[in-house]
């Protein structure tokens, strides 16, 4: 009994978050419009999980934001920002200053170590 009066309850946050939704023009995958609606769906779960002493998330609260995903963000992809080549000189910057180093540090190392025998 106390299931279904828990699962009546995360129907009633589903009506409540789907008026929201509704109430926006269909431009569902901005963030910034549909964080708020988004965000009291997951309040009014987690809130009725806990007054039920239902652990959270759990199978018919994650029906729900599945329900919804499917719904409201099927149409939504993320946008991958395309990668460039950095310009010529700062690509050749990279490419040498490594190369420069490594002689330099060899020499240091060989250095330190003849200074190390002779202390010995």
């Amino acid at each position: 009994m106390m299931e279904e009066n828990y699962k009546e309850n995360v129907q009633l946050c589903w009506q409540d978050y789907k008026i929201q939704m509704d109430s926006i023009e269909k431009d569902w995958c901005d963030w910034a419009i549909i964080s708020r609606p988004y965000s009291s769906l997951q309040n009014c779960l987690e809130q009725k999980a806990e007054s039920f002493g239902v652990g959270f998330p759990n199978p018919w609260a994650e029906q729900v934001i599945l329900e919804t995903h499917q719904i409201h963000f099927a149409n939504c992809s993320l946008v991958q920002p395309t990668f460039t080549d950095p310009p010529e000189d700062v690509l050749l910057a990279m490419i040498i200053a490594p190369i420069c180093l490594i002689p330099f540090l060899v020499t240091l190392v060989v250095w330190r170590s003849k200074d190390g025998e002779a202390q010995t």
